[in-house]
């Protein structure tokens, strides 16, 4: 048992959903129950109107694992999957259902953006604040402190109410704290992907410099290159369950091939939102509906088939087209259209894919809805796979994810005789 981290037995967590949030009383909004009892009693009277009915939902369930000291772990999955509620109960912010999960070390936990701070304090005191959570002691703080300066880059709003903070200097300050105070076990939730890519770079660095140290880390993230990047073993929670657990690439390839397996080639009446509905997508090569499996070097055509409920301008219908491994390619949109307003009615965005692009292999791509610079319809959870097979136009087998057939001119330059070069 000295080399366990954490033991997890049984663990699950229900919720009911249909129920009121509870939400801070104050002063006045309990004289206003007060005086509205009777009337509320007669209104949710049985003959009255009907109460919604509550539904269980295990966000987890069954849940038994144990994780060792100085173990890099990256936990993978769905939106939904559990992953967020399970590091919330490691991190003791919420409580389980049934089971337990026993942790031996101190923890330090960057869940979300704000977790843990206080936004009335400045950065200063909120380092402070969190170091006494982690039960250290003054002495310990000063001597990290600078460090965890340095690293976050907020120098100069140290003194600076942390309310006041952009996201990205609350997270950068928040990992700095999180990861340079020592914790025996460090639980990163996706929050990574509020910063910039040096600053996402620095914090894979750090974790990797964390468990080189000998200590146990969490990582939830959606970008599997880092967590292949990061983590020698993955987790793969499903609908509140653990479906898989082992080597990174074989874990996150069966998630992508499972993922992709639900894409959506041929797929009818997707509700996206109460303003559009993807009502199918298909893959055109050669005038034919593909399932998936393409000729390489021949030309293809992705057709996006919707329908705009309520009037949207700046739309941006597109994708984002990922190796089988993860690794992010590219991302397109129909951004020349974005600025015409799409009144009710069906739609067909086509995006066109050149033969001489994409090597042979297999892909996926992640569908992606938005208004330009306003909000995400949906993004990240619609997923079609792609495998370009066939014979090459050359006999030669090309490395690399993409393999697009590039122009060259050769000319031939003709060499200066010996007496232009004396004349120069």
């Amino acid at each position: 048992m000295h080399d366990i981290a954490i033991k997890i037995e049984d663990l699950g967590k229900l919720y009911k959903i249909g129920a009121r949030q509870e939400r801070y009383s104050t002063l006045r909004d309990t004289l206003a129950d007060f005086f509205t009892y009777p009337f509320r009693r007669r209104r949710h009277a049985p003959h009255g109107v009907h109460r919604s009915k509550l539904e269980d939902f295990w966000a987890l369930k069954d849940i038994s694992l144990e994780i060792k000291k100085g173990e890099v772990v990256g936990i993978i999955g769905r939106n939904g999957a559990g992953k967020t509620t399970l590091l919330k109960i490691l991190s003791r912010i919420t409580e389980p259902t049934v089971g337990r999960a026993e942790i031996y070390g101190r923890v330090g936990s960057l869940l979300e953006v704000g977790t843990g701070f206080h936004p009335e304090l400045t950065g200063r005191e909120n380092i402070y604040l969190n170091g006494a959570i982690l039960g250290m002691r003054k002495a310990e703080i000063d001597r990290k402190f600078d460090e965890i300066v340095a690293f976050a880059e907020v120098e100069r709003f140290l003194d600076t109410p942390v309310k006041r903070y952009s996201s990205g200097m609350y997270i950068r300050l928040a990992f700095g704290v999180a990861a340079n105070l020592e914790p025996d076990i460090l639980l990163v939730d996706e929050v990574l992907a509020v910063g910039d890519a040096a600053f996402q770079e620095k914090c894979l660095g750090k974790m990797g410099e964390v468990a080189s140290e000998g200590r146990t880390v969490l990582f939830v993230s959606h970008n599997l290159q880092s967590i292949r990047q990061l983590c020698e073993e993955v987790i793969l929670l499903d609908s509140g369950h653990l479906v898989m657990r082992g080597q990174a690439d074989r874990v996150i390839t069966s998630y992508l091939n499972g993922s992709a397996s639900q894409g959506l080639t041929g797929v009818e009446d997707q509700v996206i939102d109460n303003d559009l509905r993807v009502k199918s997508i298909k893959i055109i090569q050669n005038g034919y509906e593909s399932k998936g499996i393409l000729i390489v070097g021949q030309a293809f055509e992705i057709h996006i088939e919707y329908q705009v409920i309520n009037p949207l301008k700046y739309l941006l219908m597109g994708f984002d087209l990922h190796s089988n491994e993860g690794v992010q390619i590219f991302r397109t949109y129909d951004y020349e259209y974005s600025d015409r307003l799409r009144e009710p009615g069906n739609y067909i965005s086509v995006c066109h894919f050149p033969g001489a692009l994409l090597n042979n292999g297999s892909y996926y791509l992640e569908l992606i809805i938005g208004i330009h610079r306003g909000r995400w319809i949906s993004r990240g959870k619609i997923r079609i796979k792609l495998k370009l097979d066939g014979p090459r136009t050359t006999d030669v087998d090309y490395p690399g994810v993409i393999s697009p057939s590039l122009t060259w001119i050769v000319t031939k330059e003709e060499m200066p005789t010996l007496s232009e070069l004396k004349i120069r």
